[in-house]
């Protein structure tokens, strides 16, 4: 199908937030798939690169995996098991199966190596993990080495046909939405990361949220490209299981071939992030764009300047989602908003959650003043498992605290930057996130990293690490063009002085920049760094 325009999405379809139903009709993940299995069996619930599965054949082989984890490998309800696999079926199952037998699920990023495995199988407290035969010796190298995860036990998934030995009939397993999902491990930007403890129920509602907000249904196609160890593809699995409509699962996200899986799949809905919509619009434009079935691109960080631009390429709305692992879904722009096309703002509350700007104090501030971003409500994680002082640093009187800077304006909300990420320049705050949606206005940028760097003088200086498009020469004259770009959108003090190009960034599993680990790359491996503001203003 091609698209005329951006409005794409059915206006009897979408449901407005405030007349949504508060509470989703089925508490629990493995409840969903029951439901749907007994409603559409035959329908196609998933799809990779290796094959289709139906509702039913997803059930069938998840519950039959859940009896072998309670059989063998001795799972109990609460008992954490492990899961460090590639985007292949298999991760999905093996997150139903831990569920169906009342398990604790820890995703594992299949990238990880020995020091970050350590940590996860020893902070969660793991027994149990599924793998694959290429993960497996870093797994045994871990067990070897450390006398306390000696005892995990490797469950190599393999094909459906390798349990038809166990019932088909899902473990007598009593459960509830409060009851424990998973220990979803954040970013981890500032050392090791914290895990999340999530339930059912923030998962069930997560899916109930998106699935109203966006008016999809089963005649729906959702496709996801991030490592399954995310929660974005877990969320994705949730609104699948809540519309009844399949979901297309690719390998890896490629920017040079994301929309010609779009249309291969004819997907109607995605998910994108970070800085996937820039890297995306930078792809050479094609006839084929507008050619493809999408009605609506849900988005964290919409660049600003591209909004409009996005939305006009591939003919369907793309809105802002905001949230977090520890608060699931915030605010969304539901598709009627045209208004919040290109002015950054993220929407409104989503019905179960009521949202805030603060002062330091605590204080409620004025429309148009920033503050921190708090919110609550629900989904909401239960704590940080095993971390009570970061729990109790987080949420404070059943208030979660985002560590994100915020303005309330127009009845919705835009986001200003992160409180620990921002340049004191003399006087002056200055937040990273501005300048880096500047920067990345620049048709020769790819992608962006703002960060203060020591000065004498002024406490920090603004520098930016730049990613540019192919082709382009880094040099003293490209970073020029750059930075006199940025002077006549930003105010004096806001403009980088120095620049340093870099091939790539970073990135935390959320697909953020992890700046940490940048400034220590740029420590030990220095790249040249052009100084454009040699006179002191």
């Amino acid at each position: 199908m091609t698209m005329t325009g951006v409005e794409s999405v059915p206006r009897d379809r979408a449901i407005a937030l405030d007349r949504m139903a508060v509470d989703p009709p089925i508490d629990t993940v493995v409840g969903l798939l029951a439901v749907q299995a007994a409603r559409c069996p035959d329908r196609e619930f998933l799809r990779f690169a290796e094959g289709s599965w139906t509702f039913g054949e997803i059930d069938d082989w998840s519950s039959r995996l859940a009896h072998r984890l309670v059989a063998e490998d001795g799972v109990c309800a609460g008992d954490r098991v492990a899961i460090m696999l590639p985007n292949v079926v298999q991760w999905p199952v093996a997150w139903l199966a831990i569920l169906g037998a009342g398990g604790v699920a820890v995703p594992v990023n299949s990238s990880y190596q020995r020091a970050d495995l350590e940590f996860v199988l020893r902070d969660s407290g793991a027994r149990v993990m599924f793998t694959d035969a290429a993960h497996t010796p870093l797994v045994e190298e871990v067990r070897v080495a450390n006398d306390d995860l000696a005892d995990v036990r490797i469950v190599e998934v393999g094909a459906r046909n390798e349990v038809t030995q166990y019932p088909a009939e899902r473990p007598g397993v009593v459960m509830s939405g409060e009851t424990l999902a998973n220990l979803q491990y954040t970013s981890g930007t500032t050392g090791f990361p914290k895990a999340c403890m999530l339930t059912h129920d923030y998962w069930t509602r997560l899916g109930w949220v998106c699935a109203n907000a966006t008016g999809l249904g089963p005649d729906d196609v959702a496709l996801t490209s991030q490592p399954f160890s995310y929660m974005d593809p877990q969320w994705n699995t949730s609104l699948c299981l809540t519309i009844g409509a399949p979901l297309v699962v690719l390998p890896r996200f490629s920017a040079s071939g994301f929309m010609a899986d779009v249309r291969k799949h004819r997907a109607t809905f995605c998910y994108v992030l970070g800085s996937m919509p820039t890297l995306l619009f930078k792809q050479p434009p094609s006839p084929e764009d507008r050619d493809n079935d999408l009605r609506i691109v849900l988005c964290s960080a919409i660049p600003i300047g591209l909004h409009e631009q996005l939305e006009q390429r591939w003919g369907a709305p793309w809105r802002e989602i905001f949230g977090m692992t520890e608060s699931g879904v915030d605010l969304v722009s539901l598709p009627e908003r045209i208004g919040d096309v290109g002015s950054g703002r993220l929407g409104q509350p989503v019905p179960t959650k009521q949202v805030r700007v603060v002062d330091p104090q605590g204080r409620e501030v004025a429309d148009g003043e920033s503050g921190e971003l708090i919110t609550s409500g629900a989904p909401m994680m239960l704590g940080y498992w095993n971390r009570p002082e970061d729990t109790a640093r987080t949420l404070r009187d059943g208030w979660l605290h985002t560590g994100d800077v915020a303005v309330r304006e127009a009845g919705s909300y835009r986001l200003v930057g992160r409180i620990k990420d921002m340049v004191r320049r003399g006087g002056e705050n200055i937040a990273s996130a501005e300048v880096e949606r500047v920067l990345e206005r620049d048709d020769t940028v790819v992608a962006a990293a703002v960060v203060g760097v020591p000065d004498e003088l002024f406490g920090e200086e603004v520098k930016a690490f730049v990613q540019l498009a192919p082709g382009v020469e880094e040099s003293r004259a490209t970073a020029e063009h750059i930075v006199d770009g940025a002077r006549t959108q930003l105010a004096r003090f806001k403009v980088p002085r120095y620049v340093e190009f870099v091939a790539d960034f970073p990135r935390t599993p959320s697909e953020r920049v992890s700046k940490p680990a940048l400034k220590v790359r740029a420590t030990e491996h220095p790249g040249t760094t052009y100084d454009l503001q040699p006179a002191r203003a």
